[in-house]
């Protein structure tokens, strides 16, 4: 598959029961559906997007699907508290996001800033624009980048998982 596919990254991601997990510009939803399905009923999924009519699509399907640990909460991740949670996050997913974004760097602090002691950010994005398939090419963000995006924020790079042809994931 040439594209991101979510049920087999978030398998990379090492999902435990009971986690709670942020999925940063959560869109369409998809990995929020398969991050709920792999905590098994546990834990808590915080979908956080700028855009309310997404937001209300995941919890539809999140509610059709029988998932009660999926969260909404509407935020601007540009800005500082926009995820709108406290210090008890295991992990944040940044995916396909950071292209989206003018402010970078807000996006991994406040990321930074939600996670407990020992919390992972894992952040999947575009690896090119693929003559057009994916971001603007001025506008991807690049490994590189997402390292020191993450390094300046504070947080050391673990490994990298797979995430499709043309995305690259690190945590």
């Amino acid at each position: 598959p040439s594209f991101a596919h979510p049920p087999r990254a978030v398998s990379a991601l090492g999902i435990e029961p009971g986690m709670h997990i942020a999925d940063f510009g959560a869109g369409s939803g998809a990995y929020v559906l398969a991050l709920a399905e792999a905590l098994l009923s546990s834990g808590t999924v915080y979908a956080i997007d700028i855009q309310k009519d997404l937001l209300r699509r995941i919890k539809n399907h999140a509610d059709a699907k029988g998932y009660t640990n999926v969260e909404i909460i509407w935020g601007d991740l540009e800005q500082e508290g926009g995820s709108k949670l406290a210090e008890t996050i295991d992990l944040v997913l940044i995916s396909n996001l950071l292209f989206q974004l003018d402010d970078h760097a807000a996006v991994v602090r406040e990321a930074a800033r939600i996670l407990k002691s020992g919390g992972r950010l894992a952040i999947i994005d575009w690896t090119d624009s693929f003559g057009g398939m994916g971001p603007a090419k001025d506008a991807v963000v690049t490994q590189e980048k997402a390292y020191e995006l993450a390094r300046s924020a504070g947080l050391i790079f673990v490994t990298e998982c797979s995430a499709g042809a043309h995305h690259y994931g690190r945590i």
